[in-house]
């Protein structure tokens, strides 16, 4: 309870591990940053891409690298990530960070990073329906309610 005002406040606590040392392009080194990462999402995010999402998108990424048993990640290596997971999550988000990450100027450029996005959706789409063809989950269910029916 807040004294100064009489009203409930929530805190989050992370486990703190090995911290990851994040390898700048110009051979700095400094630590990672989750509040720097977020603000560099949410700059490019639209408004459909909550701080929420974002959180998960950074502690997804984290954990990856944690996973990985790195305790150096380079800067260009963390962008990426983030940009495998916004093309998932929010396209436009991607399309936006991908502008001011890879510094695109020319429209052409642009054109050929919507094109691959649109490709890689396609691809992903076609995969989830070959999948539902290939393992038919609602036929089984439809045959026993069918056999049900006839007692």
């Amino acid at each position: 309870m807040c004294d100064a005002c009489g009203e409930r406040f929530t805190t989050f606590e992370r486990t703190e591990s090995a911290r990851i040392q994040v390898v700048k392009r110009d051979g700095a080194r400094q630590e990672f940053d989750r509040r720097k990462l977020a603000g560099a999402i949410a700059k490019a995010a639209t408004e459909d891409l909550t701080t929420e999402r974002i959180a998960a998108l950074i502690d997804d990424l984290e954990q990856t690298i944690r996973q990985s048993g790195a305790s150096e990640v380079s800067s260009h290596r963390i962008g990426e990530m983030v940009l495998e997971r916004l093309a998932q999550l929010h396209p436009m988000s991607y399309i936006r960070f991908k502008i001011v990450y890879d510094k695109l100027q020319d429209p052409d450029a642009l054109l050929r990073e919507v094109d691959t996005l649109l490709r890689r959706r396609a691809e992903a789409r076609d995969r989830l329906v070959a999948e539902q063809i290939a393992l038919p989950i609602a036929a089984p269910a439809a045959a026993a309610a069918r056999s049900r029916r006839k007692r």
